[in-house]
């Protein structure tokens, strides 16, 4: 893991990274995933240091499903939170879980910026959100003005 890194006002340094991890994977067993049973935990660090953690949650009606990256993306919202700084990603796969395309817009949309661990049983791979999903769609290629 990368030491002492800056993200969004936040020192992201490897203590806090592995901090966010216990988080994800404590998260994780609370999953929600008769279907899959594929278990995702996030927890998400905004800037304050506050830490939000979030589960997958699926339905029988596949499409409301909630990923866990969403989970803790939108309850950090919920509580006036809207600028994160690092995310952490577990699962059960020993490869490192990488969020959706759903997610990684819900990414973009905050914290483009954001570094995210993705877990897997023996390693970690961190990205910024922005270089998850390249060539994003944004507010910025609407026509409209956004303060009406």
């Amino acid at each position: 893991m990368v030491n002492d890194e800056l993200t969004a006002g936040v020192i992201v340094d490897d203590e806090l990274k592995k901090k966010l991890i216990e988080h994800a994977r404590a998260a994780q067993r609370n999953a929600y995933a008769p279907y899959s049973r594929f278990r995702v935990g996030a927890a998400l660090l905004a800037e304050d240091g506050s830490i939000y953690a979030g589960f997958n949650i699926e339905n029988s009606s596949y499409p409301a499903t909630v990923c866990a990256e969403r989970v803790a993306i939108y309850k950090a919202i919920s509580e006036g939170r809207k600028a994160f700084a690092a995310m952490a990603v577990t699962s059960d796969s020993p490869l490192p879980c990488a969020p959706c395309g759903v997610c990684r817009q819900v990414m973009m949309e905050f914290a483009p910026e954001m570094r995210v661990l993705m877990v897997g049983q023996d390693s970690v791979v961190e990205r910024r959100a922005k270089d998850l999903l390249p060539l994003s769609f944004g507010a910025d290629h609407m026509s409209h003005d956004r303060d009406e």
